[in-house]
């Protein structure tokens, strides 16, 4: 994932920001408790997970959901699924295993949310059929998708079928830099229950806000293939343990990297310890020895 890279991570300020005031008390509605832990990376193609997979694997996704409980699906992103498609995927995976599908491009990218009927119900209908597989759709706006347009993607929000659940991933700077429309935006969330995305990534920290929108953290984060990694990873941790006091329901986290190699590494290492910090027990990914050193 180049989104966000820099030449020089060493350079970025990867403080976390403070908490909006408003994400204390979404977390205070929740009163069920933790209920998920979703960890994974984007995608489980043995090409861009070099090393991760055994020799001999014939079925990259069925090992994949062995060693993580999730996956960003980007694959949906580039190409509408089938209804069969789907479900070939899903009877792959564990009782256990979440899909996270990512909104085609042609809703998102190519009609930029204008007559979008037809592709919604089609994307909608099926990505369903994941039934109890299926944990969160998530919209990924265009870098210059920007606030003139906000009437249209308040349209999308209020004619998205409420049966799907919805996270919505922002990126142009104006939606965060501009406190009124920020807020507008994100009550439009909260009036909708759709979840306000985090992105975590070195070149476009002004996309890093702590505000959310429903009681569940969808967290994209992308590491800079350098040792700051493990660093940044125990500062979410600390800060996912505050939110998890605090009342959050699901927690959903996304690791990616520059060089996607050594995304099961980092999630390795992010989950070893959620593990022994939580008193959880998610399966750790392996992966080879004779990999890790030349990830870095």
């Amino acid at each position: 994932m180049k989104f966000g890279q820099v030449e020089d991570p060493s350079k970025i300020d990867f403080t976390l920001p403070k908490d909006h005031s408003r994400t204390k008390e979404i977390l205070k509605q929740n009163k069920k408790g933790l209920e998920n832990i979703s960890i994974g990376c984007a995608k489980w193609n043995k090409t861009d997970l070099k090393g991760f997979y055994p020799k001999g694997t014939k079925d990259e996704l069925t090992y994949y959901a062995t060693q993580f409980n999730s996956i960003e699906l980007n694959a949906t992103f580039y190409g509408m699924p089938t209804s069969e498609q789907v479900l070939t995927w899903k009877e792959k995976t564990p009782a256990d295993f979440k899909f996270f599908p990512k909104i085609t491009n042609t809703v998102s990218h190519f009609r930029r949310l204008l007559n979008i009927d037809d592709v919604v119900t089609q994307f909608a209908t099926a990505v369903l059929n994941f039934d109890e597989k299926l944990g969160m759709v998530f919209l990924q706006l265009h870098d210059n998708f920007k606030p003139k347009d906000y009437e249209r993607l308040e349209q999308f929000v209020n004619k998205w079928p409420k049966e799907v659940p919805l996270a919505i991933e922002l990126r142009n700077t104006e939606w965060f830099t501009d406190e009124e429309i920020f807020d507008k935006t994100c009550q439009l969330f909260e009036d909708n229950n759709i979840t306000n995305i985090i992105v975590d990534t070195a070149g476009r920290r002004d996309m890093l806000h702590m505000r959310l929108t429903t009681p569940n953290a969808f967290i994209r984060y992308v590491g800079a293939n350098a040792e700051s990694d493990y660093e940044r990873l125990g500062d979410w941790l600390k800060h996912l343990t505050k939110w998890k006091k605090e009342g959050l329901q699901n927690l959903y986290f996304f690791v990616h990297q520059n060089l996607e190699k050594a995304s099961p590494l980092l999630s390795s290492y992010f989950i070893e310890n959620m593990n022994k910090e939580w008193k959880t027990e998610i399966i750790i990914p392996k992966m080879g020895q004779e990999n890790m050193p030349n990830l870095f």
